[in-house]
């Protein structure tokens, strides 16, 4: 099988009947945030990013709604810990 890099398709791609490809497209994040990324489309707008995202920044917030963590955590702790008995 023989391998090319994504530039070497992109050279090889049938004229006229693909949209223009950019590989410098700027995509901006509401947070400010600005990347370049290959797109179709001139201008990206985004919501969240890396930089602004929970996960990543790890500003992670857990949405409980009715107080679910909280019970789930009280019937755990009510739980009695088994013990593992160990092989001979």
């Amino acid at each position: 099988m023989l391998k090319t890099n994504f530039y070497d398709r992109l050279k090889n791609m049938k004229k006229d009947i693909h949209p223009k490809y950019d590989l410098k497209t700027k995509a901006t994040c509401v947070c400010g945030a600005v990347f370049e990324v290959g797109s179709t489309v001139p201008e990206i707008k985004i919501e969240i990013c890396s930089q602004c995202h929970p996960f990543y920044t790890g500003n992670e917030k857990i949405m409980d709604t009715a107080g679910r963590v909280e019970r789930f955590n009280k019937r755990r702790a009510a739980t009695p810990v088994k013990k593992v008995k160990a092989k001979k």
